[in-house]
């Protein structure tokens, strides 16, 4: 048959002057068994399972290329929100939700500043994924430094946790991933939400009052930080990403312009005031630092984002020392997850994954020198701070803890999908 002849019925029902022919099929199974028979030759085939829509690992930055060579990042595709007033199935408990997370994400890395800031570390667990983004997406080993196997489940891949709260997901894989352990289902995949309710909805939980009292998202400020945001997210945060991952000039320098008019911009504001909104450290604060710590390390290099480096801005890089130095946010930060991620996961800018040596980050230890008029006393001369108390409880009165909208405008995917 592999070579086309044909075949005879070679029994007691066939003769040579009659030689019945088979037909050439395609057959969509696997042959089993073959027998005679007097009409010719019956074919046992293996029965098929019911066609079923494969899921198909959208990571790629590929995927994401807009027909002008412009990165256009996708939205995230899980939206539940937890609430401390009962008004969703998802509530606030301790040791009931689950972050999955990269350490190598700035997206993810909101998600482990909010927690630590609210000291949530002990109510909700997290996993961290291998920094090495393959063509399977993110997966879980214990052989790297920093990374975790997946507790939970035993899965290999993140997305066999995808697939288990939809079967039939067919988005990008990405973090960070908040997981329900009660109801085995992720509640939310967009960072900019997750961070809201870290901040909000687990403050019974909080390890100290302190910490429960800090409010990131006050109500006296949420016009400011909403207006930055609006500008930051899509000229610095995702800003890098359009420059690194565009593969036409054009879009390469429109992103460039931008994102170095809003690193311009945001010097000015911290020439004038501590924080991106005034005296407060607020979520704006949380978002631009995951970006501001990566850029000198990776972007500036990767993504050819060269004008100027981070601590090339004098304002501004002080301003990333202080937050880099606050208490439980450093912790968050792993440079050999970063760089080994960027530089040996983007095959399409770096082929042959040689991650640099530099630079020397040394100086982010270093006291940061901040102009007096914008410290409190127990922060002048670099000493280590704090983020600034939320409003008093008297004033919390009239402007109550964060309570997120039902519906929110929400960034177009603030989370890590596979750039390949």
């Amino acid at each position: 048959a592999q070579n086309k002849t044909s075949f005879t019925g070679d029994n007691e029902h066939t003769s040579t002057r009659r030689r019945p022919m088979l037909k050439w099929l395609r057959l969509s199974a696997p042959v089993i068994s073959l027998f005679s028979h007097p009409r010719g030759v019956l074919l046992v085939c293996q029965q098929q399972q019911p066609a079923r829509r494969r899921m198909s690992v959208l990571n790629s930055w590929t995927s994401s290329l807009g027909e002008d060579g412009s990165f256009q990042r996708k939205r995230t595709a899980f939206h539940d929100w937890i609430r401390s007033d009962g008004s969703t199935p998802y509530a606030p408990e301790k040791d009931r939700y689950h972050l999955y997370v990269s350490l190598a994400c700035p997206w993810a890395h909101r998600t482990l500043i909010m927690r630590a800031l609210k000291g949530l570390e002990g109510v909700i667990g997290v996993t961290v994924v291998d920094w090495l983004l393959g063509s399977g997406g993110w997966n879980f080993t214990d052989k790297k430094e920093g990374c975790t196997l997946d507790p939970l489940h035993n899965f290999e891949y993140l997305r066999q946790v995808y697939m288990l709260t939809d079967p039939d997901y067919s988005g990008n894989i990405t973090v960070p991933v908040l997981f329900d352990k009660k109801t085995q289902r992720i509640v939310n995949n967009e960072s900019s939400e997750i961070i809201r309710m870290l901040n909000s909805e687990f403050n019974a939980l909080s390890a100290t009052e302190e910490q429960a009292g800090l409010d990131f998202y006050p109500e006296s400020l949420r016009a400011e930080i909403d207006a930055v945001n609006e500008w930051v997210y899509p000229t610095i945060n995702n800003g890098v990403y359009r420059c690194g991952f565009a593969v036409k000039q054009e879009p390469y320098d429109k992103a460039f312009t931008e994102l170095f008019d809003s690193l311009d911009r945001v010097e000015t504001i911290l020439a004038s005031q501590r924080y991106l909104t005034g005296a407060q450290m607020t979520e704006a604060d949380i978002r631009l630092f995951t970006t501001l710590i990566r850029f000198d390390a990776v972007y500036v290099l990767h993504f050819k984002a060269n004008l100027r480096r981070i601590i090339d801005y004098p304002n501004m890089y002080n301003y990333l020392k202080e937050i880099y130095q606050m208490p439980g946010v450093k912790a968050t930060v792993n440079f050999t997850h970063i760089k080994h991620h960027y530089f040996e996961s983007h095959k399409g800018i770096n082929p042959h994954g040689v991650v640099p040596r530099g630079p020397d980050l040394s100086d982010l230890e270093t006291p940061f020198q901040r102009p007096q008029t914008f410290a409190t006393p127990e922060h002048k001369d670099g000493a280590k701070p704090t983020p600034a108390p939320a409003p008093s409880s008297s004033h919390a009165d009239d402007a109550p803890v964060c309570r997120m909208p039902a519906r929110v405008k929400t960034e177009s995917g603030a989370s890590c999908a596979l750039p390949k």
